[in-house]
């Protein structure tokens, strides 16, 4: 009788995990591509947004053209509505992937999804940053920590 209370319990346990498992890949969204690593929810939507990169970039002229470009690449390919969630919960979003915790300060609270309003945020974080790129991840990987 012991031997099938624990062969239960067992397999009361794995139909739990699984149960659980099968939740957590509901919950996580992709977000119609919009989010590639899952999101639990999705503040621009489930379409895409193609944008130009360099016309998006040649907007600002207190930054340079090749970098801007090279970090647009690097956070959105030029999607107006990507999005990331990252580990501790804060959301990237938009053409230069502006973080949650920026946007009361540039947007209004809001999700800056419109590419307007994403080169208001990102000209402000480009200032915060000594008008430099050194608050975006991937200025590294474009070689601009340290410029304009």
């Amino acid at each position: 009788t012991v031997m099938i209370s624990t062969s239960r319990m067992l397999i009361v346990f794995v139909m739990v995990f699984a149960v659980s498992a099968i939740n957590v890949n509901v919950t996580r969204d992709s977000c119609g591509g919009n989010c590639p690593g899952g999101c639990d929810s999705c503040p621009c939507g489930t379409s895409s947004s193609s944008q130009s990169i360099s016309s998006w970039c040649s907007k600002y002229s207190g930054w340079s053209q090749s970098s801007c470009e090279c970090i647009m690449k690097h956070e959105s390919g030029g999607n107006a509505n990507a999005v990331n969630q990252n580990v501790g919960g804060s959301y990237d979003v938009g053409l230069w992937q502006i973080n949650s915790a920026n946007w009361a300060s540039c947007s209004g609270g809001g999700a800056p999804c419109n590419p307007s309003t994403n080169l208001g945020c990102a000209k402000k974080v480009f200032a915060w940053g000594g008008n430099t790129w050194k608050l975006w991840s991937t200025c590294t990987v474009c070689g601009v920590c340290g410029s304009k």
